[in-house]
C-alpha cells in the first residue's frame, strides 16, 4: 500500500506531502488544488510508461506547470516578491510505502531557446529506495543526469554501461537491462494505477454507442467499452453481485447486454416501461452511474484507483449507492476519492458506521493561502509526513 505522496513545484502545489490510507478522501473548495493533486498523480503514473515528459509537454511544457510564486512561498498577509533563488528550478514527484519508494526530479532543459524541444523538461534525478523514507542506506537505484547505478543484495553498486537520454526514465528504459527487482516493482505498480475523471455523457459520448467488444476486465478511460465491461463483471463476479448493485441504485431495474457478431449493446429495463432503454436514451446521471459501476466493480482491481469528482451529474438520491460502491471497491484496492460533495461525504461516513468498516481512512482537506495549496490543519513543516528528496 502507498503511504505517502509528495509533490513539489507543480502549479499550486509548491511543497505538498500527503498521507494516504486504504481509502483517502480529498476535499476542498473550488480552486484549492484538488485537480492539481489529481493531475500530479497522473504525471507520477506516467513515469512508469516513460510518458512523463510527453505528458508535461502536452500541458504546455515545464515553464507553464511550475509553481509560479516565490521559491519559499509567501507568508499570509505578505506580498509576493521575487527573491534570489537558492535552489534549482524543479518539479518533483514521489511516493513511498512500507517497502518501497520512488521519486523523480524534472528541471529546465539545457538547450538553446531556438531548439524545437526547448519546452521539453529534463529528468535530472530518479531514485528508488526501500522502506518509507529515502536515506543513503536505503537507496537501491539512482539516476543522475543520464547515469544509472543499482545496488545488489550484498550492498555493492553496479554502474550502468550506457547513459540515458534526458527524456528517458530509468524505470521504463533501463530496468530491463539490470533486472533490478525494486525498479521492476515500481514500474509494475505505477503502470497499474487507474484513473477515472468525469466520464462523458453527452449525446456523442463513446459509452452511448455500440462497440465491438471482447472480455473486458478493465473499463477504458472514456467508457467506450461499457457494455463489454459490464458483461465481463456479470460473467466473472460473484453470483448476482452486479444485479444487486444495479437494483441498489435503480430499484427494480435490470441490465441487458446483448452481443451480435461481437458488437455489444447495453440497455436498462426499468419498472413501468414496455421496453428497455438503450444507452443512447439514458439520462446523463444514469449513464454516469453505470460507468462508475463498471469502473469500481472491475474484476481485476488495480494497485491504486483514483476517482475525480464522481458525483458530477448524479442526483443526490444516488450518492448513498455510490458511497457503497466506493467502499466495496476500497475493500479490494487502495482508493483515492477527490470530491466536493458533502452529501457523498456524509453517505460514506454513514455507510462506514453501518458496515463497521475497519480499513484505514485518511481525510485530506486542501486549502489555498496566498496562491499555495496546503493541507488544512497543518501549522508547519513538523506537522507534515516525513519526506526527503534526493539532491541533484
Amino acid at each position: 500500500m502507498i503511504q505517502t505522496v509528495a509533490v513539489e513545484g507543480y502549479r499550486t502545489l509548491r511543497d505538498l506531502v500527503v498521507d494516504l490510507g486504504q481509502l483517502t478522501v480529498v476535499t476542498g473548495a473550488n480552486g484549492s488544488g484538488k485537480s492539481n493533486f489529481f493531475r500530479a498523480l497522473r504525471l507520477l503514473a506516467a513515469c512508469g510508461q516513460g510518458r512523463v515528459v510527453g505528458a508535461l509537454a502536452a500541458e504546455g511544457g515545464l515553464p507553464s506547470t511550475l509553481w509560479a510564486g516565490p521559491q519559499h512561498g509567501t507568508r499570509p498577509g505578505g506580498i509576493a516578491e521575487g527573491t534570489r533563488r537558492t535552489g534549482p528550478v524543479a518539479l518533483r514527484l514521489g511516493f513511498s510505502g512500507p517497502d518501497l519508494g520512488y521519486a523523480i526530479d524534472l528541471g529546465l532543459p539545457q538547450t538553446s531557446q531556438d531548439s524545437p524541444f526547448a519546452l521539453d523538461p529534463e529528468i535530472k534525478t530518479e531514485t528508488v529506495w526501500s522502506g518509507g523514507v529515502l536515506r543513503p542506506a536505503t537507496l537501491q537505484a539512482e539516476r543522475r543526469r543520464g547515469h544509472v547505478r543499482t545496488r545488489d543484495d550484498d550492498g555493492r553498486w553496479t554502474e550502468s554501461t550506457r547513459d540515458l537520454r534526458t527524456s528517458e526514465s530509468m524505470i521504463d528504459e533501463f530496468v530491463d537491462d539490470t533486472g533490478a527487482p525494486e525498479m521492476l516493482r515500481v514500474r509494475r505498480d505505477l503502470r497499474d494505477w487507474r484513473f477515472y475523471d468525469q466520464f462523458r455523457t453527452d449525446p456523442h459520448a463513446p459509452a452511448r454507442a455500440a462497440h465491438i467488444g471482447t472480455q473486458t476486465p478493465v473499463l477504458a478511460d472514456d467508457g467506450a467499452d461499457l457494455a463489454a465491461a459490464l458483461a465481463t463483471i456479470q460473467w466473472m463476479s460473484a453470483d448476482g453481485e452486479l444485479e444487486r448493485a444495479v437494483d441498489d441504485a435503480f430499484p427494480g431495474s435490470e441490465l441487458q447486454v446483448t452481443s451480435d457478431a461481437g458488437l455489444f449493446r447495453l440497455a436498462l429495463h426499468q419498472p413501468g416501461l414496455l421496453r428497455p432503454l438503450s444507452t443512447a436514451e439514458l439520462s446523463d446521471g444514469t449513464l454516469r452511474y453505470l460507468l462508475l459501476l463498471a469502473a469500481l466493480g472491475s474484476p481485476r482491481p488495480p494497485e491504486l484507483l483514483v476517482l475525480n469528482e464522481p458525483e458530477t451529474s448524479l442526483h443526490p438520491d444516488l450518492l448513498p449507492a455510490l458511497a457503497r460502491l466506493v467502499l466495496a471497491s476500497a475493500e479490494r484496492t487502495q482508493t483515492i476519492l477527490v470530491t466536493h460533495s458533502q452529501i457523498l461525504l456524509d453517505a460514506l461516513d454513514d455507510e462506514r458506521r453501518r458496515q463497521r468498516w475497519r480499513q484505514s481512512v485518511e481525510r485530506v482537506h486542501l486549502v489555498k493561502s496566498v496562491g499555495e495549496t496546503h493541507v488544512d490543519g497543518r501549522e508547519g513543516p513538523l506537522d507534515s509526513p516525513r519526506w526527503a528528496w534526493a539532491k541533484r
